[in-house]
C-alpha cells in the first residue's frame, strides 16, 4: 500500500511540472502530407489499434507519424498543434490539433530522421490547399481534450487479457497500465502493440480497476471500471484526466 501511495504522489506532483513544460513547448519544424481519401476512410485501423476512429471519438483530426515521432507506438494518442508555414502559395491561415493514431512507414517523406505528419485529407485541407501535396509545418505538443472518460476495451480470453486503452485526455499517450482484480493485487501490464496492453492473469469474475500513466508522469486510477460479470469484447469507461 505504501508503494502504491508513493506512485500516486509522484503522479500528483508531476501534474504541476507538466503544465508549463513539454506539453506547452515551443514550435518545431516538420512537413505534412495527407492520405485516406476525402472521407478519411483510409485512415481507419492503423498501428495504434484504435480501429474505427469515428466511433472511438477521434474523427478525422488524426495523423500518422514518421518513425522519428512515433516512438514505437508509445506516441499513440498524443495531440499536436500544426500550422502551415513558409509556403504562401499553398498555406492557409490557422492551426489544427490532431491525434496520433497511426504510423507512417519509412519511404519518402517519412524516412528517418525526418519529422513528418501524414494527415487525414480533411484535416490537411484546413491548413493547406489540396494541390500542394506536401507542405512545411510548425508543430508543438499540446494537451488532449476528450469527452467522457478513458475507455478500456477488453479482448482476448482467460489468461490472456488484451486491453485497448482509448480516449485518453491530458498528455494522451499512455506509457504504462496496471490492472487489479477485486481479489488480486496491482500488477503491471505489458504493451502488446499500439495501445493494446496485456495481462496473463486469470481475472474472470472479478471487478477490474486500472492505473494509467501518461508520458508526463501523471497517474490516474479508475476503480471497479468493469463489474464482476464483465465480458470479452466489451468496453468500459473510467475516469478522465483534467484538461
Amino acid at each position: 500500500m505504501a508503494a502504491f501511495l508513493g506512485i500516486l504522489l509522484v503522479g500528483f506532483m508531476s501534474m504541476f511540472s507538466s503544465v508549463n513544460g513539454y506539453y506547452y513547448s515551443g514550435w518545431s519544424n516538420a512537413h505534412a502530407t495527407f492520405y485516406g481519401g476525402g472521407d478519411a476512410s483510409g485512415t481507419m485501423g492503423g498501428a495504434c489499434g484504435y480501429g474505427n476512429l469515428y466511433s472511438q471519438g477521434y474523427g478525422t483530426n488524426t495523423a500518422a507519424l514518421s518513425t522519428a515521432l512515433f516512438n514505437n507506438g508509445l506516441s499513440c494518442g498524443a495531440c499536436y498543434e500544426l500550422r502551415c508555414v513558409n509556403d504562401p502559395q499553398w498555406c492557409l491561415p490557422g492551426t489544427i490539433v490532431v491525434t496520433a493514431t497511426n504510423f507512417c512507414p519509412p519511404g519518402g517523406w517519412c524516412d528517418p530522421p525526418q519529422q513528418h505528419f501524414d494527415l487525414s485529407q480533411p484535416v490537411f485541407l484546413k491548413i493547406a490547399q489540396y494541390r500542394a501535396g506536401v507542405v512545411p509545418v510548425s508543430y508543438r505538443r499540446v494537451r488532449c481534450r476528450r469527452a467522457g472518460g478513458i475507455r478500456f476495451t477488453i479482448n482476448g480470453h482467460s489468461y490472456f487479457n488484451l486491453v485497448l486503452v482509448t480516449n485518453v485526455g491530458g498528455a494522451g499517450d499512455v506509457q504504462s497500465v496496471a490492472i487489479k482484480g477485486s481479489r488480486t493485487r496491482w500488477q503491471m501490464m505489458s504493451r502488446n502493440w499500439g495501445q493494446n496492453w496485456q495481462s496473463n492473469s486469470y481475472l474472470n469474475g472479478q471487478s477490474l480497476s486500472f492505473l494509467v500513466t501518461t508520458s508526463d508522469g501523471r497517474k490516474l486510477v479508475s476503480y471497479n471500471v468493469a463489474p464482476p460479470n464483465w465480458s470479452f469484447g466489451q468496453t468500459y469507461t473510467g475516469r478522465q484526466y483534467r484538461y
